[in-house]
């Protein structure tokens, strides 16, 4: 689904979501810059319910590794199972991921570090067309790793250079935390800070 029709599809659901993934980051620069093979959306973990109940037409699995298991009706998710799929039917393609975000009151809370967090209220922007997505320095937090896959290098350096200064001082400070020091995206960070 592109995040149009997933806007389309969301657009009476009764709780916030966020586009996340690379599409979030291809919103936030105006244009697709690769391609996706699916579309991620975030929701609160405490929200999951709803959005079950607001796709409960659709076919949802939870993935619990290894693998995929049938999401029953009216299960809480708790952490460690992170991440439902879904598509129309048993037969339909996967079309969605759907992502849970730990919060706490109001603010989120980086499941890898909980030291890390941010109010709800500032975790996404929206597009001039009203589409919600997850903010992309948020979004680059969350896909840095000490082995970088090559689609999440691709978003970052696409990304960077267009980030508000603010906006990779914090990214800076995150990473900082949690990647080896000689990072190539924490080298990037500090060069395009310096400019």
């Amino acid at each position: 689904m592109t995040p149009e029709q997933v806007h389309e599809l969301f657009r009476d659901l009764p709780v916030a979501w966020w586009i996340s993934g690379g599409w979030a980051i291809d919103l936030f620069l105006g244009r697709q810059t690769r391609p996706h093979g699916d579309t991620d959306v975030l929701v609160r973990r405490e929200d999951q319910l709803v959005v079950q109940e607001f796709l409960s037409g659709w076919d949802l699995h939870k993935t619990q590794q290894p693998g995929l298991k049938p999401w029953p009706r009216g299960e809480f998710l708790k952490p460690g199972v992170n991440d439902v799929w879904c598509r129309r039917t048993s037969d339909s393609p996967w079309v969605l991921q759907l992502m849970l975000l730990e919060t706490q009151g109001e603010s989120w809370v980086f499941r890898r570090d909980p030291s890390i967090a941010g109010l709800i209220a500032t975790l996404g922007r929206i597009t001039e067309s009203g589409i919600p997505y997850l903010s992309p320095e948020i979004q680059l937090l969350y896909k840095a790793r000490p082995e970088t896959l090559q689609k999440d290098d691709a978003d970052f350096k696409n990304c960077v250079p267009s980030l508000e200064s603010e906006a990779q001082e914090w990214l800076l400070s995150c990473l900082m935390k949690h990647l080896p020091k000689d990072h190539e995206w924490i080298t990037v960070l500090k060069e395009q800070l310096t400019q």
